[in-house]
């Protein structure tokens, strides 16, 4: 099967999608059951893969991220043949809007449809183009892989796809080795991008609440790169009463994520809405305890391994943090059934997962297209 596989995501900071994206891409690779290439565009950053992606075969163009979405998403050309100069049996988009093929099958990623609920939430390109094409390129797609059942009953029930143009593919679990003991110290730790759907402020809050009360918690470590959004909480969190207590470390590489759970007591995660929750799934990897929020796919992630808490009311989180602290016993419940959760999602049987929804797309698109 000859895979092409949209790189961009992955290009330059590896969070959210671009981690998903490199670890697809690596596994695919693993397998050594098809000819997979990789693709990227950009005028600055160019691809260059690292030892993970050994021997992969790739194709970098010098065209503008902004330029090539723009035509792509609002002209849908030039195909990707016309751009690499060869041909494929599926090409795969890690965002919800197709990349223009001539004859693949065309396959979309849809992490989740928060951009649809919430677009004040979102950016750029995302708030341009998503909501606007994304039930028209849903329909017409080959196949759309999502992360969790969640997202799936998103996109069967908001862009009226039938479900078996659907696939559940959840990210696999980092190859970590968990602690031996539950952490008894440690700072708190929020590991994503600071945005507003990751309910940044609430978090604040309920910091705040648990000084209020007379607790001294320990220092909440915010991990990750910091949207324009971002600046009122970085603001606030060089002032009383969080000052001291908060700390903002910016975008962490990869090769030091490990360190960095090593480093925590318990990982909080708080978002409005989540189509997977990656630091959730490596947190419990790690041997980390996790406080969650009610919301998306969080609960079938963390599957009744942490403590849930709405998000909305920032008291319920600072429960939840303050409980993972002061009871040690139900924190040790948490680090066991933790580590046993992650071990349930594997690369493999994701790789598994996605190549037969490829395998799906290409039949769909012979039945429609005969002679592509």
């Amino acid at each position: 099967m000859r895979v092409l596989i949209d790189y961009r995501p992955a290009l330059r900071e590896r969070s959210g999608v671009g981690e998903y994206t490199h670890q697809l891409t690596k596994a695919l690779l693993a397998t050594g059951d098809d000819d997979l290439t990789i693709f990227s565009s950009s005028w600055k950053d160019r691809l260059a893969p690292d030892g993970d992606l050994a021997g992969v075969a790739t194709v970098d163009r010098r065209i503008p991220v902004r330029l090539l979405n723009l035509l792509w998403h609002r002209m849908e050309w030039p195909p990707i043949e016309a751009l690499t100069a060869r041909r494929f049996d599926v090409v795969n988009s890690l965002h919800p809007l197709l990349m223009p093929s001539r004859q693949a099958a065309q396959v979309i990623t849809i992490h989740d449809l928060n951009f649809l609920a919430h677009p004040e939430r979102t950016r750029a390109e995302i708030r341009r183009d998503y909501p606007r094409l994304a039930q028209n390129h849903a329909q017409r797609a080959d196949a759309i892989i999502v992360p969790s059942a969640f997202t799936a009953s998103e996109v069967e029930r908001t862009l009226g796809v039938s479900a078996d143009r659907i696939a559940v593919c959840p990210h696999g679990a980092p190859d970590w080795t968990p602690r031996a003991t539950p952490p008894s110290e440690g700072y708190v730790l929020f590991f994503s991008t600071l945005e507003p759907r990751k309910n940044v402020g609430g978090l604040l809050d309920a910091y705040e609440h648990l000084l209020a009360v007379g607790r001294t918690p320990p220092e909440l470590v915010l991990a990750g790169r910091a949207t324009d959004e971002a600046a009122p909480w970085l603001d606030r969190i060089a002032r009383r009463p969080l000052k001291g207590f908060v700390r903002h470390i910016g975008y962490v590489e990869p090769v030091n994520r490990r360190a960095l759970y090593d480093g925590a007591r318990l990982l909080v995660m708080p978002s409005f809405e989540e189509g997977f929750g990656i630091p959730v799934l490596e947190a419990m990897s790690a041997g980390v305890p996790v406080v969650a929020a009610d919301r998306g796919s969080l609960p079938e992630v963390l599957g009744g391994a942490g403590v849930l808490v709405n998000p909305d009311r920032p008291e319920e989180i600072a429960a939840g943090i303050a409980r993972m602290l002061g009871d040690r016993a139900y924190a040790a419940e948490c680090f066991g059934r933790g580590i046993a959760r992650a071990r349930e999602f594997r690369w493999a049987r994701t790789v598994q997962r996605v190549r037969a929804a490829y395998e799906h797309a290409i039949a769909r698109r012979r039945q429609r297209s005969p002679a592509a």
